[in-house]
């Protein structure tokens, strides 16, 4: 019996497959538990739609996170530390104070999207790379002086 599945199942596929299967798994536990429909024509047709829907909101979603990363590009995030008399700085530098200043320049980015290796601890210009979307990654310019 051919079923399309609503959700996905361990060892036999993901949400949106189309999948053969006894009968007797199919009307004892997929259909049961509403884990799967009957492939017939009609809910065939739904499962293309929702796939075209799906594909058509990921490339929108890829489409802005590009825009973003443009933007971001020429993005200068400035920071300030309070330096000691030996050059070391009282504090870092971290994803939170990034994305707080991103959020001042009017960008609306979670901090755990930077990919701030480790935090901050001296003066300087660093490029930050922040993952905005699935294979679309972007960069901001942090440039970390004395308080």
């Amino acid at each position: 019996m051919k079923v399309i599945l609503l959700q996905n199942v361990k060892a036999l596929g993901v949400k949106g497959d189309i999948v053969n299967v006894s009968d007797g798994y199919a009307n004892n536990f997929l259909l049961k538990n509403k884990l799967a429909v009957v492939a017939s024509n009609a809910n065939l047709n739904i499962n293309a739609q929702e796939k075209a829907n799906e594909a058509r909101r990921i490339k929108e979603e890829t489409e802005a996170a590009k825009e973003v990363a443009k933007k971001l590009e020429s993005i200068t995030v400035s920071l300030s530390v309070q330096i000691g008399e030996n050059g070391k700085a009282f504090g870092s530098v971290g994803q939170k104070e990034i994305a707080e200043e991103l959020a001042n320049l009017g960008f609306d980015i979670d901090r755990k999207k930077i990919a701030l290796q480790n935090p901050i601890k001296a003066v300087g210009t660093y490029s930050v790379p922040i993952k905005l979307y699935k294979g679309v990654d972007g960069k901001v310019k942090v440039i970390v002086s004395k308080k």
